[in-house]
């Protein structure tokens, strides 16, 4: 039978009796309880996809298990040229707000012409080491202003590797790019002098590529974290870059939204994000890749931010999209989809300190809803030239409003079977039947504009109520807002 994906809602839940599955590879994997991923349509429910991994809903790992220190860490893209105003207490905030999302480090983008880099960079290990339980590792950026000098990279390497916020991995501290592929023959002579374990984000060479140079890297980081065109992400590309690194790790990047329009930077386009941030979440629980890397904590002028906006750290252009719109509540299932992660069901190993993460910030059970849209729909006013995909990069030019679709996406946690009701203005609601665990659904905006009123309703009563802001055809200054707004219930 075919489903059309636009009809699909999607439900985390648990089943009550172990399953076996096949992975992504088609490989049968051992009995364990499913996440269920069902789709409802016309008042039937069909179960679209079956993931076998421990259930959501157990609080602490298993005890008596062996720990893995290489395996299942969790780390957020942090730009450094963004904080250069940041104080150490805000720094700490930041570390604190990563830690409640169970998130075990910061990978710091570092850039060559930032006069500020040394001192924040200081500052974010000074922070990491007072909080404790965090680790940072250091990522060159290629792109932005030039490449790097060896000797200055070299420098900087061996200034922070004995840290004790720096990560190690495989018993070296790491060390990733943002591409630099004209200096990939640098890297024989840094590691030599530095002793680091490099892993870098090398995208632009593909998969394919990527095998000619497999002397030169211990693992690599792909930057394809959204989908091209008006679909939903795959893992095809994922695990092409798997079968290129012939068993080096692979670092898995996952990202919930891309905008951006900095003219200053000949930049304005936008992905697909849409449903990107749960669907993602649910490849990372399948896929199992050693090493996961969430773009961003804090790339305003791209607006994949799930961190704290703030305001001086926004690229000058971007505040007129940025303003107004948080992104923190993204954060909230994180625990949630990154403790399905980390329990690996072929092995059971967790990492040391995410178990520790676990216990000082234990998951939520409590009822709870996350909600995301865009505030104008897609034709209601000018693109100001914003084209889907990026054709600077031989992706096919499309209409932003072919790829970004008119919806409301809503998340939401119940404790018990429920439904969740979605209204916008004063039209009638509609439905999504969810299951106990992580639930999550889409909803068109069917011409429909003004608040947006999300309730869980159990018994016919409401347990649950949050009101999102309105969606208007009024654009300001007649450009369609691309960004999105992120709420929760409280």
């Amino acid at each position: 039978m075919s489903i059309p994906r636009r009809n699909y809602v999607t439900i985390i839940t648990t089943t009550s009796k172990p399953q076996s599955y096949k992975d992504l590879t088609g490989n049968l994997s051992i009995n364990w309880t499913c996440l269920c991923f069902t789709s409802r349509l016309g008042g039937s429910s069909y179960i679209i996809f079956s993931l076998a991994v421990p259930p959501v809903v157990a609080q602490h790992p298993p005890q008596g298990v062996p720990t893995l220190s290489d395996s299942h860490n969790v780390f957020a893209h942090f730009i450094i040229g963004n904080a250069y105003y940041m104080t150490s207490d805000q720094w700490e905030s930041d570390i604190i707000e990563a830690q409640k999302a169970h998130i075990d480090g910061f990978s710091l983008n570092v850039a060559p012409q930032d006069h500020h880099t040394d001192g924040a960079l200081q500052k974010a290990y000074d922070a990491a080491e007072k909080i404790g339980n965090f680790s940072l590792f250091i990522s060159f950026d290629y792109l932005s202003g030039g490449p790097w000098l060896a000797d200055r990279v070299i420098t900087i390497i061996n200034s922070y590797k004995n840290r004790k916020a720096q990560f190690y991995y495989k018993g070296k501290p790491l060390v990733s790019t943002f591409e630099g592929v004209d200096k990939t023959g640098d890297w024989p002579n840094i590691k030599a002098a530095t002793g680091c374990l490099f892993i870098p984000c090398w995208t632009s060479k593909g998969p394919v590529g990527i095998r000619g140079v497999l002397n030169d890297i211990d693992g690599a980081f792909s930057w394809d974290a959204w989908p091209v065109g008006a679909e939903d992400m795959k893992v095809t590309n994922d695990l092409e870059w798997i079968k290129a690194l012939s068993g080096k790790p692979y670092m898995m990047p996952v990202s919930p939204w891309f905008y951006t329009n900095l003219p200053q930077w000949k930049k304005n386009w936008l992905w697909r994000g849409d449903d990107l941030w749960h669907y993602r979440w649910k490849q990372v629980i399948e896929l199992q890749p050693p090493l996961v890397q969430i773009l961003s904590w804090n790339d305003y002028g791209e607006t994949h931010y799930i961190g704290p906006i703030y305001e001086a750290g926004v690229p000058e252009g971007a505040s007129r999209y940025i303003a107004n719109h948080p992104h923190d509540a993204w954060r909230t299932f994180l625990p949630h989809y990154i403790d399905a992660y980390r329990r690996n069901i072929a092995n059971h190993h967790s990492n040391p300190a995410s178990t520790s993460l676990h216990h000082k910030y234990p998951l939520s059970y409590a009822d709870k809803i996350v909600y995301w849209y865009r505030l104008n729909p897609g034709q209601s006013g000018s693109a100001d030239g914003t084209t889907g995909n990026n054709p600077g990069i031989g992706q096919p030019e499309m209409k932003p409003h072919e790829l970004s679709q008119d919806k409301v996406f809503v998340s939401a946690f119940v404790t018990e079977p429920s439904e969740v009701r979605v209204q916008i203005g004063p039209g009638p609601h509609s439905v999504l039947d969810a299951a106990p665990g992580v639930n999550h659904g889409s909803f068109s905006f069917k011409g429909q504009t003004g608040p947006v009123r999300i309730s869980i309703v159990r018994g016919n009563r409401e347990v649950v109520t949050t009101t999102g802001p309105a969606i208007t055809e009024e654009c300001a200054g007649g450009v369609v807002d691309w960004n999105a707004y992120v709420g929760s219930s409280s």
